[in-house]
């Protein structure tokens, strides 16, 4: 006992065990982002009208490669809300080989989905007219530069391809949303809408507490995670449900998010 008494009270002891707990930092973070980190799912909710005309749901990012039971947990979550619809934000997938499962589940969702193309809904190759006819069977619409209305008519969702400047405006009268995948397209909007959805970010996937995201990718800007307020109105940025690159996630976890507004 007195020589364990004596190694504790040790300088040098006392640095080794303070090194060797530095060096494991970065292991346990990898092992929590690989594993935690990017399979728990949060349900986030976003009030922005203190009598809401609408309620749905703002999905994004799935870049589903295989992660079943990772779609499963967003189906029965997004169910569980009962939004009027479903606003998704790009990227389905990276591979088209994916994309039957994808949009399997994205037909389970049980209310009406509209979506806009991302970048890798792009460059997979991925068939845009099964994608479509996918969501008009939900009652709602693949949207490349369209508009559709929603909620009965009350409101009018704008989808911006990605791929050309963006030119629809809002509709009188009604609520009017804005889809684009890259958050950044939000200061070049054709006008000022009462919200506009993004993706693309991941909110970075690994954030550190007082310093944010480490890496985001191109046409982000300063619209990295959250809410702001942009020359094409208030834009909120959504975290996504998978990640791309690295398959970790840290103090950033997958994502659907319940808007009303």
């Amino acid at each position: 006992m007195k020589g364990w008494q004596q190694l504790l009270r040790s300088r040098a002891f006392r640095r080794r065990v303070f090194l060797y707990g530095l060096l494991a930092v970065p292991g346990l973070m990898a092992g929590y982002g690989w594993t935690v980190g990017r399979s728990w799912l949060r349900v986030r909710r976003l009030r922005l009208s203190e009598q809401p005309t609408v309620r749905f749901v703002h999905l994004t990012d799935l870049h589903h490669k295989g992660d079943e039971a990772l779609l499963r947990r967003v189906v029965r979550a997004v169910r569980q809300l009962s939004p009027e619809f479903v606003c998704f934000t790009g990227d389905i997938v990276e591979e088209a080989v994916f994309l039957p499962a994808a949009l399997g589940s994205l037909g389970e969702l049980g209310c009406p989905v509209f979506g806009v193309p991302g970048n890798h809904d792009y460059w997979s190759g991925a068939d845009f007219a099964v994608i479509d006819r996918t969501l008009r069977a939900t009652g709602g619409r693949w949207l490349v530069d369209e508009q559709a209305e929603a909620a009965g008519n009350r409101a009018v969702i704008s989808g911006h391809s990605a791929t050309v400047p963006a030119a629809l405006r809002p509709a009188a009268g009604r609520i009017n949303l804005a889809l684009v995948h890259y958050p950044a397209e939000a200061d070049r909007l054709a006008g000022v809408f009462d919200l506009v959805l993004a993706g693309h970010s991941h909110g970075g996937q690994v954030r550190v507490p007082g310093l944010g995201a480490l890496i985001l990718p191109d046409r982000v800007g300063r619209y990295d995670l959250g809410r702001f307020q942009t020359p094409g109105g208030r834009l909120h940025v959504s975290a996504g449900v998978g990640t791309f690159h690295f398959n970790v996630r840290f103090h950033c976890p997958p994502e659907v998010v319940l808007v009303e507004l």
